[in-house]
């Protein structure tokens, strides 16, 4: 968020000093910082962990051969 919040203020400063060129670069690398947040929003919270639910032993009778 940090870098996305610097890159606005860059944004600003380029525009203000008739940097066209420049805008256009910073407003690329907004948009990959937008979308970069966007994808940790997606991910699910406790990401790598897996419920493999509650092991049941049961008792076995021997077979009779």
């Amino acid at each position: 968020m940090e870098i996305r919040d610097n890159l606005k203020a860059r944004i600003k400063e380029a525009e203000r000093e008739g940097w066209l060129g420049e805008v256009e670069g910073l407003r690329v690398s907004l948009a990959g910082a937008e979308e970069k947040l966007a994808q940790l929003d997606r991910r699910p919270a406790g990401r790598g962990v897996i419920d493999l639910g509650i092991l049941t032993i049961t008792s076995r009778q021997p077979q009779n051969r």
